[in-house]
Order: C-alpha cells, then sequence, then structure tokens
C-alpha cells in the first residue's frame, strides 16, 4: 500500500502520442492552466539524476507554467494537505493507505515550479482535481471553458481531472510530456484513453506553440 517504486522510463515524444478523436487548439482567451499535484511526496518516487521522467516533467511544467503567466492564462495549482483523518481521507486510504505528512518536505510543491503570487492553489481532496476545491467555480468566473493539464499521476488524478472537466463541458489538454506515471504502460494507458474518450493530448512543444501562435493573431487583431 502507499506509492511504487518507479524505474526510469523516457518521456513520450510527439510521434508516440495517440491519434486524437478531436482537433481542439488552445486559445489563451479561453484556457487555465492547472499544475496538478507536483509536490515533493508524489514527484520524489520518481528516480532522480536524469534517469527520467522526473527532470522532463518538471522542466515541461514549468515551461508551460511560464509561458501562460506571460500571456495571462491563469494559473492553477492542486496540492493535498497531508495529514488528513481517516473522514477526510476515505476510501482513498484503502489503497494509498495514510499518504502524506504534513511535513514541509513533504507537502511543499517541488522548488522549480513554486507558485506566483498571482496563482491560485486548490487544496485537493480526491482523484479529480474538481472534488470539494472550487475549480469549476474558478473556470466560470474567469469565463474559460479550456483546462491545461500537467504533472502527476497520469491514470489517476489527471485522467480523472480531464475526464471531469469534460463531463463539464471544459475542453481538457493533457500534455503529454508533461504527465508522468508509474510505468510507461501507464503513462500511455491515459494518453490513450484521453484521446479516444475526454481530451486532446498536445505534446508541450505543441501546446508552447499554439498559444503563442495565437497570442500573435489576438495582437494583430485578426
Amino acid at each position: 500500500m502507499g506509492l511504487p517504486a518507479i524505474a526510469a522510463y523516457a518521456m513520450p515524444s510527439e510521434s508516440d502520442v495517440p491519434d486524437n478523436t478531436v482537433t481542439w487548439r488552445i486559445d489563451p482567451r479561453r484556457a487555465v492552466l492547472l499544475v496538478h499535484d507536483m509536490q515533493r511526496y508524489f514527484v520524489s518516487a520518481f528516480p532522480e539524476g536524469g534517469a527520467g521522467p522526473r527532470d522532463d516533467l518538471v522542466r515541461n511544467c514549468a515551461a508551460l507554467r511560464t509561458a501562460c503567466a506571460k500571456l495571462g492564462i491563469p494559473v492553477t495549482y492542486t496540492a493535498q494537505p497531508g495529514g488528513m483523518s481517516d473522514g477526510e481521507r476515505g476510501l482513498l486510504k484503502d489503497f494509498w493507505g495514510a499518504g502524506m505528512t504534513v511535513a514541509p518536505e513533504e507537502r511543499r510543491i517541488v522548488d522549480e515550479l513554486t507558485p506566483g503570487l498571482n496563482d491560485v492553489v486548490f487544496t485537493k481532496w480526491r482523484y479529480s482535481a474538481f472534488h470539494r476545491t472550487g475549480l469549476l467555480e474558478f473556470l466560470r468566473d474567469e469565463d474559460r471553458d479550456q483546462l491545461i493539464i500537467c504533472g502527476v499521476y497520469a491514470h489517476v488524478g489527471c485522467l480523472m481531472t480531464a475526464c471531469e472537466a469534460f463531463s463539464h463541458d471544459v475542453q481538457p489538454f493533457l500534455v503529454a510530456d508533461a504527465v508522468a506515471d508509474f510505468s510507461l504502460d501507464y503513462h500511455r494507458l491515459a494518453l490513450r484513453y484521453a484521446a479516444e474518450r475526454c481530451a486532446a493530448t498536445p505534446t508541450t512543444a505543441r501546446v508552447l506553440s499554439e498559444v503563442d501562435e495565437s497570442a500573435i493573431t489576438a495582437r494583430s487583431g485578426r
């Protein structure tokens, strides 16, 4: 019970991304970035030292955050509180045990992705980032209907968040090489399900290109 030991694997490349059912494109005027559960407790399960996918995950998430903040795309985070009581933890305890503690070395978001002053951090309670967090209300208040998702773990919280976004008519973009998982098989499972059933799965490079191109078009008034 608890997090498994994660062996190194290479991040999917553009050629590894499954065919997408949808042809959605990201519009900076409609989008919100969600940095999902990038806390030390979760990220520390990946091997360090460039063996992958940790370094690529953090680097790509940081690139998305920097670009979105620069273009005025709201940046949001989820972070579990740690030290949950049995009542707060609920059925998560049956699958994952007690989870993280309240110690800063577990709860804190990794240094490379420290939230900025204008970023919004939602306390996370279940797999989906929409469950009891106010994320949906935030999207509605900001008049946004696209959600760019990066972080961990791809086939657990990230995929469940994408599914729920889809259910609320919010277009999810599960960024193929800015999420990571317990194994490459699980990573591929998440991307395939998302691409076929509920989301677009662009690479980081494609997201950065699309948001930059859209921003240039908007500035030119075309």
